[in-house]
């Protein structure tokens, strides 16, 4: 398949890889040259504007950091919309605000060209081994036509629903995240405050029903004070923005999440924004005058 693909990011550059691993025909942009280099190293066409892709391919992946980069890829100048033909597909796999996504939906359908929202969970490490979990939403027989494209960089793709659905899910999945982090930085706090080993105290819990994808990926991570992002808090304070945003727009109530935000916000201001994420432990390390980080 002839797949655009625009967004050569920390995540957009393996998954585009993976496509062109997969056997697919890949035309590429990106305002980061070297990236698009690198894909051309492989095989695929380089574009020169995101223009330039929708002229070439019936379907066109995009992913880029947030809502605003979305519209001017797709509505922009030079963008999508300029040169697509009617009945081109355009598969967001940004992780952007849901009402922002229907908004750019319905402004694209006015033009002939379908959107379907797919927001990824996984970080860099299952973007490079093609095992990310992809949320869905938008026409089902859209789903259907590409779920194998989407399997191509992916360990699960899941249809949640109309547009905007994946992105709600892709939201649900970073509020669990968050808050989970946070959960796994209070307990390791208060196992090394109260003089007890916090890696033995991990080891007597993870077998639990404490135990998690959170905990496991994260914990080490905060006993080795390893900040190597593999989901910069940066992001995460976009994805928690997001979230509050579609709360305040159905009239949810997210109070965790609030409290993540600003404890996210504590840490961007002391310029921990582009650590991973389990620096959240920094955070209570901070206010609790003590470090998980194990003695060497």
């Amino acid at each position: 398949m002839k797949v655009g693909f625009i967004g050569l990011g920390i995540m957009g550059k393996p998954m585009s890889k993976n496509l062109v691993k997969a056997g697919h025909e890949l035309v590429v942009f990106d305002f980061n040259e070297a990236a698009v280099k690198e894909l051309a190293d492989m095989g695929a066409v380089a574009a020169k504007s995101s223009a330039d892709v929708a002229g070439q391919c019936d379907v066109i992946i995009t992913m880029v950091p947030n809502s605003p980069h979305v519209r001017a890829v797709c509505l922009g100048e030079n963008g999508i919309s300029d040169t697509a033909k009617p009945g081109t597909v355009v598969i967001d796999m940004s992780s952007i605000d849901p009402v922002e996504s229907k908004k750019i939906g319905a402004e694209l359908a006015e033009k002939g060209i379908e959107l379907m929202d797919a927001p990824v969970s996984g970080g860099e490490p299952k973007a490079i081994d093609g095992t990310l979990s992809v949320m869905c939403g938008g026409k089902k027989e859209t789903f259907d036509k590409y779920y194998d494209l989407l399997m191509s960089m992916a360990g699960s793709v899941v249809y949640v629903g109309d547009l905007g659905s994946g992105n709600v899910a892709k939201l649900a999945n970073q509020v669990i995240v968050a808050i989970n982090i946070a959960a796994v930085s209070e307990a390791l706090t208060l196992a090394k405050k109260a003089g007890t080993d916090p890696e033995l105290v991990y080891q007597a819990i993870r077998g639990g029903l404490a135990g998690s994808t959170v905990l496991d990926a994260k914990a080490p991570m905060m006993m080795e004070h390893n900040f190597k992002p593999g989901f910069r808090i940066e992001l995460h304070i976009k994805d928690l923005n997001n979230a509050l945003n579609a709360s305040h727009a159905v009239n949810a109530s997210l109070p965790l999440t609030s409290q993540l935000m600003e404890i996210m916000q504590s840490l961007k201001a002391d310029g921990c924004e582009m650590d991973d994420h389990s620096a959240i432990v920094k955070y209570y390390e901070k206010i609790s005058k003590v470090s998980v980080e194990k003695e060497k």
